[in-house]
């Protein structure tokens, strides 16, 4: 690393800087004289600015104290004594991105902006709640836990355990999967802090006292203990002097850094069963069988990228050798959800297993793996294998990001453990070098064989995990805390008991309070950009068909999609059309079986995805827009292989293959009850919706409820008629045939350098393209706009619940401001009555333009009517004196920060098409954000008198059989998934 002279604060040594030509950025490196903080800075031409704070916080007990601290340190500090600072900034900003994480072994504070004046206001806020937070015992009480009495105020009422994070891991550790994955690395990590849930187990939480939180902030939130990390085009200077202004000038003693140490080595594999709460009774191929190997330590880049190479060399696609094992075997029905490399912890590991088998297949399955590792060690692998793993890499480093996170979130948190493990976070940005030498290192035989008898074969330090379903689970635990409780209350004294209910009330009268906003720093409605993002594509023709193709600073790569207009399907295609979007990229095609097309796929692209799309038409709430899509993206030397691998892909699928389709379909079976309940608002959004439009309706048939279901019931099929099979590969054709029949346009996304070349690609493969038949029928989806009111019964420990109304489409003058409406009564009522008293992790409210409906949600909800009670009192809060025009502006800048949210280049590209495409132009997004930007606090009101109409909600909550008599007396129809 070069030691060019740059300019830094006197408080910080300059260590280093180095320029990282394939991220178009260079990382300066400097460390903080009096504390010894470290600061790495991502210089960029960006203006959109990163900044993080990460801590080293390593718990030794599942207490979740790093979580609760997370979160009580965002209740109010010593320059803003607000109760709430965190989330009265979400609503006086335009950022980009804000949050808070705590991982295994490090607890961060990022956010991002492209306004200079919001970060600044960010940064100010955000330093003073790490490093001077208050640490009220009554904010420890509602985010961590606390002991109250079911009727508040009545001692002989039941007593019962509160608190958000409580209820927040109550609903984490509903998913099959998380439990896995912590009682797993609790049996591969035996003595270090991995072996312990820092987000908290929700049996040991309540054991957390607040003076152990209070001692963890004194111990772990010190500047010697922190890592600061930005991104952007402000320079490391400007933040080096915030922080010495902000916090770091008051710190004059350096205290030596809490570390991970290292795990004790096992000297023999070992064997653990466990078990994980189901509540269904059929627990037939429900067992979840995982091994996992403890590997070197994260520091060397050359290192980390081994362990992905050999796992992606191993398990990528369907065509690598121990995924193929995986799926093929008759022992289970899918390879596990954990399989593949995990690099976070500061000494990595390596996972392989599968889900959907029996406790007494363990022994076969893991001999099974291990006969397939000795295999490949002895026979070796296809060096194309190889190579193809090594593009992958290649591509992954390339790709600017963005999407999801901000891409310098993304490019921070991907260096964040080299930062804070001792080793070399720049090492990890920059890895040319590192993937040259491995090119290098491939060329040899030997290379992989070699390294699975040293990571895997030759290391005693292995786990085998067994987790069965256990249908009582959920009951016993629920009985053991109960009893538990019981004992606590029966022993407790009048004082404690008075004291219990002190604290209910101080704590609901704090809730109660109104603080003064203003003594926190905000941008107002006079910061908000003027003009929004607009790009024109430059329209081409490729034989008869129109290309939109824009471009954009790719860095070396390409996009492709295909936009097919959906067909007239009959009932019975509609319902597998979810399968036919899954398979159809993972069956072989043209001359090739599907592990020959898996293999193609991963040598010339960064993979093909498909997908069937309905979107409400602007002004038409019975009509709607409906595609298909197969998208891809490469490398510029590989665009004439995705062109021809896209084509032969739509137009000649192996449809025939029936053993690779009932293998896919066991696949998506397996995976679909681990999702349900991460996207439980979702959800319960979808079904509460569901009738309002076409588009809304395709949904929830689809990917909703009654989707899983249609899934399930097809699985199930499979199984017990010999016919199904026929008849799904005959749907599945003439979709296909359909589809390849009708209407298509191209959207292409370069760089300079390879839009002419993808454009030749284009013409050569599809320049003869014939036109569509204009005979065809158009896909049509019917909506009956009737209200319902539903439960779905599934394994969790909390709800989801969800109330809707019907609204208007997107092109109403009413629009915009149900937009501004949904974050009113989330920011100045829902997340009050919601999340702080209620306890539930979330809950909010929003405009669907989709759906034309306002839906109100809550996620990870330890009640259920209450919470509906809460959502009809949400209208009561709107029109009274609480409600006020500025809180209407904080909404404004709410939904102006989320319209404005900038994604990586090409997905801004993505995102103009397709504005373009469903009829959004420049003019009715300008008039639409004229309209939130214009709204005002009557205007809210009238639009409550006028929406919230309770005899026309719908109605939908995901919940547990113990809930079902309760549901049932108030109405719902109930469905088991």
């Amino acid at each position: 690393m070069s030691k060019l002279s740059t300019n830094c604060h006197p408080a910080f040594e300059f260590k280093g800087s180095h320029a990282i030509e394939s991220l178009n950025l260079t990382v300066e490196h400097f460390e903080h004289k009096t504390t010894g903080a470290a600061h790495y800075h991502l210089a960029a031409d960006d203006p959109q600015n990163v900044f993080l704070v990460a801590l080293r916080t390593v718990p030794m007990d599942s207490t979740g104290v790093a979580h609760i601290l997370e979160h009580t340190t965002l209740c109010g500090s010593e320059k803003y004594p607000v109760r709430d600072p965190f989330f009265m900034m979400i609503r006086r900003s335009l950022n980009t991105f804000m949050n808070a994480f705590t991982s295994s072994d490090w607890t961060a504070y990022p956010f991002a902006t492209e306004n200079r004046k919001d970060f600044q206001n960010l940064l100010e806020v955000y330093m003073d709640a790490v490093f001077f937070p208050n640490l009220d015992p009554l904010d420890f009480a509602q985010e961590g836990h606390r002991f109250e009495f079911e009727d508040m105020t009545d001692a002989n009422s039941p007593l019962t355990y509160k608190g958000v994070v409580f209820n927040e891991m109550k609903g984490a550790m509903s998913s099959p999967i998380a439990t896995l994955w912590q009682n797993f690395s609790a049996e591969l990590y035996p003595t270090n802090t991995y072996h312990y849930n820092s987000g908290g187990d929700p049996k040991d939480i309540p054991d957390l006292s607040y003076q152990q939180l209070v001692d963890f902030h004194k111990n772990h939130y010190h500047p010697s203990n922190a890592v600061f990390m930005t991104y952007g085009d402000i320079s490391a200077l400007e933040h080096q002097t915030q922080f010495e202004e902000l916090a770091l000038a008051r710190f004059q003693d350096k205290v030596e850094q809490v570390h991970v140490g290292l795990e004790q080595r096992y000297s023999e594999p070992k064997k653990i069963n466990g078990v994980y709460a189901l509540d269904e009774e059929d627990t037939t191929a429900k067992t979840h069988i995982v091994l996992g190997w403890l590997l070197g330590e994260n520091q060397d880049p050359l290192n980390v990228l081994r362990g992905h190479l050999l796992s992606a060399v191993l398990l990528d696609n369907s065509a690598s050798p121990l995924r193929k094992v995986l799926e093929d075997t008759e022992l289970a029905d899918a390879p596990s959800p954990l399989c593949g490399f995990e690099e976070s912890n500061k000494e990595m590991a390596f996972v392989v297993g599968v889900q959907g088998s029996e406790v007494e297949h363990a022994d076969a399955v893991e001999q099974m793996i291990l006969s397939e590792l000795q295999r490949i060690a002895d026979k070796g692998v296809e060096q194309s294998q190889v190579e193809a793993m090594l593009h992958q890499l290649e591509l992954s480093q390339r790709e600017v990001g963005g999407d999801s996170y901000p891409y310098g979130l993304q490019l921070i948190l991907h260096s964040l453990g080299g930062a804070l493990h001792d080793g070399d976070p720049i090492a990890l940005l920059d890895t040319d070098s590192a993937l040259k030498h491995l090119e290098d290192e491939v060329q040899s035989a030997d290379f992989v064989p070699n390294l699975i008898k040293k990571l895997l074969l030759d290391n005693p330090h292995r786990v085998r995990y067994v987790m069965s379903p256990d249908t009582e689970l959920a009951d016993n635990n629920e009985a053991a805390e109960k009893a538990k409780l019981e004992q606590i209350q029966a022993r407790l004294s009048d004082d404690e008991k008075q004291a219990i209910i002190d604290q209910a009330v101080a704590l609901e009268q704090r809730q109660a309070q109104h603080d003064d906003p203003s003594i926190l720093p905000e941008v107002t409605k006079d910061d908000i950009p003027t003009t929004i993002k607009h790009y024109d594509a430059e329209p081409v023709k490729v034989g008869d068909m129109p290309v939109s193709s824009y471009q954009c600073g790719t860095n070396g790569l390409t996009y492709q999609q295909l936009i097919i207009d959906l067909p007239a399907l009959s009932d019975s295609e509609q319902a597998v059309m979810p399968l036919f979007n899954a398979c159809l990229t993972e069956v072989g095609s043209g001359d090739r079986d599907y592990m020959q097309t898996q293999s193609h796929q991963a040598a010339v692209t960064g993979g093909l995805s498909a997908r069937s799309s309905i979107h409400s038409k602007v002004g038409d709430k019975n009509g709607c827009h409906s595609h298909f899509m197969l998208s891809s993206k490469a490398l510029h030397r590989n665009q004439q292989a995705m062109t021809e691998l896209m084509d032969e892909t739509l137009k000649s699928p192996r449809f025939d293959e029936t053993q690779r389709l009932k293998d896919l379909l066991s696949q998506i079976r397996s995976s679909i009850d681990h999702g349900i309940t991460g996207n439980g608002h979702g959800h319960a959004m979808m079904a509460a919706l569901q009738n309002y439009t076409p588009a809304a309706s395709w949904k929830f048939a689809r990917s909703g409820f009654a989707g899983i279901k249609t899934i399930k019931q097809l699985h199930e099929s499979l199984k017990e008629n010999a016919t199904a099979m026929d008849e799904l590969t005959a749907n599945l054709t003439s979709i296909q045939g359909k589809i390849s029949q009708a209407n298509k346009q191209g959207l292409l996304i370069s760089d300079e350098a390879g839009m002419p070349t993808a454009l030749e690609s284009l013409n050569r493969v599809w320049g003869n393209e014939a036109a569509a038949d204009a005979n065809q029928s158009a896909f049509s989806f019917a909506a009956n706009q009737q209200a319902v009111k539903q439960a779905w019964v599934t394994s969790t420990q909390v709800n989801f619940c969800a109330m809707a109304f019907p609204a208007v489409m997107s092109d109403h003058p009413d629009a915009p401001k149900l937009a501004v409406l949904g974050a009113c009564l989330r920011n100045g009522f829902l997340h009050s009555a919601i999340r702080e008293k209620g306890g539930a992790y979330g809950g909010g409210a929003a405009y669907n333009a989709e759906a034309s409906g306002f839906v109100f949600y809550s996620y990870r909800d330890p009640r259920l009517m209450e919470t509906y009670s809460d959502f009809a009192r949400a209208k009561e809060w709107l029109m009274g004196s609480d409600a006020t025009q500025a809180k209407v502006d904080e909404a404004i800048l709410n939904v102006i920060s989320a319209m404005d949210k900038p994604g990586s280049p090409a997905g801004e590209m993505q995102k103009a098409f397709f504005q373009q495409l469903y009829g959004r132009s420049l003019d009715i997004r300008m008039a639409y954000r004229q309209g939130v930007i214009s709204t005002t606090i009557d205007e809210l009101r009238e639009l409550a008198e006028r929406y919230f109409d309770e005899s026309k909600a719908s109605y939908a909550v995901l919940t547990n059989n113990a809930m079902v008599d309760m549901v049932k007396d108030n109405g719902f129809e109930v469905f088991t998934l």
